[in-house]
Formats: structure tokens, sequence, C-alpha cells
């Protein structure tokens, strides 16, 4: 049964979210002049601000294990989807980076046009090898420009404890870049469930796993050990409801 009073703060956070996100979008757009970095900065402040009033209005705190697994150079970030908190905490967790989304997130009026700006990788999932070949070539440049890349290699968000066949795109694209992936887990899923306006207090950990080399290896090599290691991070950590 639902508490009343998550009801009550999931409903302020959604308040909250409708006044300031078509303001911070001008804002955004506003930054096109401004070089990359700086215009990431800017606009990561929103998914920041967010995650903060997740953790004071419906009580969705975190903590990450595995900080100094973080590289210094650019890399390719292959993490559990469980939920969209993950999408705004890795603003404010993981180095510089863009996400490959699908293109439908860019039409959203107001969080589309922020997003934009951030120069995701967006592809229409339905176009196949095509789509993979646009993650290459625009994850390569991203990579060249200093960003790291996150990818879900699941392809789109998965309930905690259901189980779908990771996805070789990630790994394809760290393999031609020359780069590591690095394995991201975490149980999210619990507190801030997939299409749920309800938000349960509770501790999200985030497990970020040593980096995993892809020179000389296939991708399907690499997306398996990714894979059982997620899989396995993800049992340990729990639901988050007794942290």
């Amino acid at each position: 049964m639902t508490n009343f009073g998550a009801v009550v703060r999931s409903s302020l956070f959604a308040l909250v979210q409708a006044l300031v996100t078509p303001p911070y979008a001008l804002v955004a757009l506003l930054t096109f002049p401004l070089p990359a970095l700086a215009r990431y900065h800017i606009i990561a402040g929103w998914a920041r601000f967010f995650v903060w009033l997740a953790a004071v209005l419906c009580g969705v705190r975190y903590r990450v294990e595995g900080r100094r697994h973080l590289p210094q150079a650019p890399c390719v970030f292959l993490s559990k989807h469980q939920s969209a908190w993950e999408t705004l905490a890795f603003q404010a967790i993981l180095p510089p980076h863009v996400m490959v989304i699908k293109r439908e997130l860019l039409w959203i009026p107001f969080f589309g046009w922020g997003l934009a700006r951030m120069s995701p990788i967006a592809i229409d999932r339905s176009a196949g090898m095509r789509a993979l070949k646009q993650v290459q070539e625009q994850g390569k440049a991203r990579l060249a420009r200093g960003f790291g890349v996150v990818i879900y290699p699941e392809g789109t968000r998965t309930a905690p404890g259901k189980h779908v066949k990771y996805q070789t795109g990630g790994a394809w694209l760290a393999v031609r870049a020359g780069v590591p992936v690095v394995p991201i887990a975490h149980n999210a899923g619990y507190l801030w469930p997939r299409n749920s306006f309800i938000k349960r207090p509770g501790l999200v950990t985030v497990s970020i796993g040593p980096a995993i080399p892809t020179q000389g290896r296939r991708p399907d090599a690499v997306i398996a050990d990714v894979s059982a290691w997620i899989e396995q991070e993800v049992a340990r950590l729990g639901d988050g409801s007794a942290r």
C-alpha cells in the first residue's frame, strides 16, 4: 500500500520540477555561445538540483562505492538502467559525459531543449545497424573531445529482478575507440521505480566497478564481462530499504 506521505512528497517534487524546468530550459538555450565543458556544467546543474531535491523531499538518498575506479581519461560507462534517477544522478557522480538516448526525448518541451544542448547521441532505436554506426561515429567524436559516453546496454529501463540480454553497442564503441569500459550497478529501481510517480525513501547504492580493458578483444566478450559484474553487484546491493 502506498504511504500517503510519499504521495504528498512526490507531488511536491513534481510541482517543483514543473516550475523550475521551463526557465532552466531558457538558461540552457542561452549557453549556446559557451565552450562545451562550460555549457555542460551549467545545464547539468538542473539534474544535480533534482537529485538533491529527491533526497530532501522524498528521502531518496545515495552513496557511491568504487569512486577510485573512475578513470582520468574518457571512457565508456556501461550502466544498469532501472530508473530515471540514475540519468540525473550521474551528472553529480561521473566526470563530464554524454548519454546515448532515444531521440524522442529531444521532442519533450523544455526538458528536451536543455538535453539537446548537452550533445547527446540521440538514436532511432528501430534503425538497427544504422543506429549502431551512429553510436560508433558520434561516440568516438565525443570521446576525442574529452567526454565520457554513458550507455545503458539493456536498452531500456528494466525493473529490479528482471533480466534482459545486454546489447553490444557500447562494447563495440569502446573496442573501436580503444578505450576501456567501466561497469556501474545500482539499486535505484526499488526507490524510484520505472514509470512510477511515487518515490520511496531509502538509500540508493551506486557501485562503480574496475575498468574492463577492450583492446584486442571482441565486443561480445567485453559485454559478457560487463553483464556478469553488474548482475552480481545488483544482487549484492539489495533494495536499499534497510540502509
